[in-house]
């Protein structure tokens, strides 16, 4: 007979930092967890796709972050520090004492500046589609698009930015998900949360990163090049790159099944280490 997975359950939650963030839940409550944190300008729905695929003995978390999707979307904090601030508070929220952290895009850097904050309570750190360092030309080519972004954001810009992150023609319906998410995002929210990506800088700080950590790049990375992938490997002690061929910036949208597999095979491997 076929498997019957769970449905993810939707869920809001207050947290100590002052704002009250909506996340999907799913899998054994017992279990080993994990929480993904989306991109840029996203939302839990970024990792629908490897939620299917994760097998039910995980205890997963996807977020919102605050200002996306369902969360909170207040005046400020919107900085990388704010955002990782959130996904600790988050953990104390909903009771988790430790557990694996995965980022996508900005998810990587909020990820990554939570598992500095905390780190004993990151059991290890899955990044995908991160960099070094978030400043080069064509981030600030993105930055240069937002100044005159008008409120509502149109959907056709939308579209056209996040289908210039993927490399493989995806669902058409999970595609419009995204589109749809992205659209919903306030102009000013897009503008501040990119001001914050563009202003982290832990360079200095990666090397106190003590959690096993995997860095997934999809080849044909538009946004952040092969170069930023090793150098970020090497500051990160013990830290392993894996490359996708066949993907672009969102490995977790175009491979999700890899994705998913490639997350299990590392908590694997990292906890009998």
């Amino acid at each position: 007979m076929p498997t019957i997975r769970s449905q993810p359950r939707s869920a809001t939650v207050d947290v100590a930092t002052g704002v009250r963030l909506h996340y999907m839940e799913q899998g054994d409550p017992n279990g080993e967890v994990i929480v993904f944190v989306h991109g840029w300008p996203d939302s839990w729905y970024s990792f629908s796709r490897v939620l299917h695929h994760l097998p039910e003995r995980y205890h997963a978390y996807a977020l919102d972050l605050r200002g996306f999707g369902r969360s909170d979307r207040p005046a400020d904090g919107y900085t990388i520090d704010d955002l990782a601030a959130d996904v600790v508070a988050f953990l104390d929220a909903v009771d988790v004492d430790r557990a694996t952290l995965v980022g996508h895009s900005m998810g990587t850097f909020v990820a990554r500046r939570a598992a500095q904050m905390a780190p004993d309570r990151t059991v290890a750190l899955v990044l995908i589609g991160s960099a070094e360092s978030t400043t080069n030309a064509v981030m600030r080519e993105v930055r240069a698009l937002l100044t005159e972004l008008p409120d509502p954001v149109p959907v056709d810009f939308a579209r056209e930015f996040q289908a210039g992150t993927v490399h493989v023609r995806l669902p058409d319906a999970f595609f419009d998900g995204i589109v749809a998410e992205s659209a919903a995002i306030p102009a000013r929210v897009w503008r501040r949360t990119f001001d914050g990506i563009l202003a982290f800088d832990d360079r200095s700080e990666l090397a106190r990163i003590g959690a096993p950590t995997l860095v997934i790049w999809g080849e044909h990375d538009g946004l952040f090049d092969r170069e930023q992938q090793e150098r970020l490997t090497r500051r990160i002690p013990g830290a392993r790159l894996r490359v996708y061929p066949d993907a672009g910036h969102c490995p977790n949208w175009e491979q999700p099944r890899r994705v998913a597999d490639d997350v299990v095979a590392f908590l694997g491997s990292a906890t009998r280490s």
